[in-house]
């Protein structure tokens, strides 16, 4: 990796500011109701604590637009961090100040303290010098381990990098970079992308950058139906995304030029209504009937699919092929999530419906790598730079 790892860095005794993701899901009640984030953090935390640091981590929570806002302190993280680490996490009412900075100054060699919610200062999402500052001069050292905020230059992910050095990766970020880094710069051939999702409109710079990277790539989920559209295919009542299909046929003629397979289903699953109660039936061929809705790939498209996919060494997948979270649509799918999960290819599955698919079908535990980041691995995957991963120091 060309990135300065924590594993680079001399830890003991020093002041390490942790960039972590603690954006969890609470209720209204402040519990936790999905604690992935927080554990997907532990290695880096342990790794720190085991060699003597004094860690300072920082998150932000939700969205307070800048003020404080009781709802969306992440104390009740600090109590969760507490719990998994099986050892005392202190907990500071601010991310700046003097109270925090005496906090910081109590710390001991293995201590953890984590900050309020960076978000409630306008500050933050601004990138403003001062704060970015403050927030520098409680450490000796910066490590981000916040991949699902990287694409943002926000003041604790890129400012504060200018005021404080070595800018490290932690072990979640340095695995994101390794990972994601082979898709784009050293895929094993053949190349499978797999994309699925409602709208192309989200997807065009993936899809474009696909096309360069990939050998094949493997459409599903609604967008699809808006590149049907753009063949002259009858979609019936499917969602289509009108003011994209002339965006649509110039990827189709993008993936001819680079003779890349771009592979579109060849038969669905329809619906009347897009309602757990409706009851799906299976259409053998490309069109759709005018008064049907399709809603997930069919099984011819699954075993052509699922061939394709047999063959790589390399996968990448974002995007369900149905509206997977009604189980009578969810086939399609599980069967990608299955056919990704029985390869022997490098396998990288990103964004949220898609980890959820995977951890629907039970094979999570079988993909090389599942991705934290969202729109950062998207951003990262469709080839641009992420502020995040900029800022910090490189290697040589």
């Amino acid at each position: 990796m060309p990135k300065l790892s924590i594993r680079d860095l001399e830890l003991k005794g020093k002041r390490v500011f942790v960039r972590v993701d603690f954006n969890v899901p609470m209720n209204d009640a402040g519990e936790i109701t999905d604690d992935t984030r927080i554990r997907a953090s532990l290695p880096t935390i342990q790794w720190a604590v085991s060699r003597g640091a004094r860690l300072i981590l920082a998150s932000h929570f939700g969205r307070p637009k800048g003020k404080p806002n009781p709802k969306m302190s992440l104390r009740p993280a600090a109590a969760r961090l507490s719990q998994l680490l099986s050892k005392r996490v202190d907990f500071a009412p601010d991310c700046i100040g003097p109270e925090v900075v005496k906090l910081v100054d109590a710390l001991r060699d293995g201590d953890v303290l984590l900050l309020e919610n960076l978000r409630f200062h306008v500050e933050e999402e601004k990138n403003d010098p001062d704060f970015s500052r403050s927030l520098a001069a409680l450490a000796e050292a910066y490590v981000n381990d916040a991949f699902g905020s990287a694409h943002r230059a926000h003041a604790s992910t890129a400012g504060i990098t200018q005021f404080l050095k070595p800018a490290a990766a932690g072990l979640l970020m340095e695995r994101e970079l390794e990972y994601l880094g082979k898709a784009v710069g050293n895929p094993e051939r053949p190349y499978t992308a797999i994309v699925g999702g409602a709208k192309v409109s989200g997807k065009i710079d993936l899809l474009e950058a696909l096309m360069r990277y990939a050998d094949s790539v493997l459409i599903g989920g609604a967008m699809a139906y808006t590149f049907m559209k753009a063949q002259g295919v009858q979609v019936g009542r499917s969602m289509v995304e009108d003011d994209k299909v002339d965006m649509a046929q110039e990827l189709l003629l993008f993936s001819e030029r680079r003779s890349i397979k771009l592979l579109l289903p060849k038969d669905h699953v329809v619906a009347d209504k897009v309602d757990a109660a409706a009851t799906p039936e299976v259409v053998n061929g490309r069109a759709i009937p005018a008064d049907k809705i399709g809603v997930d790939i069919g099984p011819a498209t699954i075993a052509d699919y699922s061939k394709d996919i047999a063959s790589a060494r390399t996968i990448v997948w974002n995007g369900p092929m149905g509206v997977f979270e009604i189980d009578q649509f969810a086939a399609g799918t599980l069967a990608i999530a299955r056919a990704v999960a029985a390869s022997s290819a490098t396998s990288i599955v990103g964004g949220g419906d898609s980890v959820a698919a995977v951890a629907k079908a039970g094979v999570e535990s079988k993909i090389s790598h599942i991705s934290t980041g969202g729109g950062a691995t998207l951003e990262f995957l469709s080839g641009m730079k992420l502020p995040g991963v900029e800022a910090l120091t490189e290697k040589q």
